[in-house]
């Protein structure tokens, strides 16, 4: 794990891959990492920006994505998979068995009791958190 507010990404993730880069990124930071997930992505290497912790990306030349390349970039949302209810159903059994069964693995940051959802918000925003928070009435 490379923590990018702690290291460079861009120097140690071409350090870790002999310079040859990484095959995908899947980046919810935004506009901070944006310029550097280029550059370390391999030819054809794909980069799924799924938020804007920092901002929105912005905007560029799209020849870039040949000059660095052939690139993919896609942005994903939600609510195009799981447009019907069949299909938010099924993603919802998968990711649900997936917990169940410990594939995947919930990691709980802080509980916090409902009235400090004051300070659970705070702590967000201030991005002092990595997992989950739960706030109990």
């Amino acid at each position: 794990m490379i923590l990018y507010a702690q290291q460079d990404f861009e120097v140690e993730t071409k350090r870790l891959t002999d310079g040859k880069g990484v095959h995908v990124i899947y980046d919810g930071v935004g506009k901070t990492t944006f310029d550097k997930d280029l550059n370390v992505l391999r030819p054809r290497g794909y980069l799924v920006l799924f938020g804007a912790a920092s901002g929105p990306v912005p905007l560029f030349d799209v020849g870039k994505l040949a000059q660095k390349g052939s690139l993919f970039i896609t942005r994903p949302t939600l609510l195009h998979y799981m447009a019907a209810h069949e299909e938010l159903q099924k993603r919802a059994t998968d990711v649900l068995t997936m917990i169940a069964t410990g594939k995947v693995k919930l990691r709980i940051e802080h509980i916090y009791p409902l009235r400090e959802a004051q300070q659970a918000h705070r702590d967000l925003e201030g991005r002092k958190t990595t997992g989950k928070l739960l706030l109990i009435p």
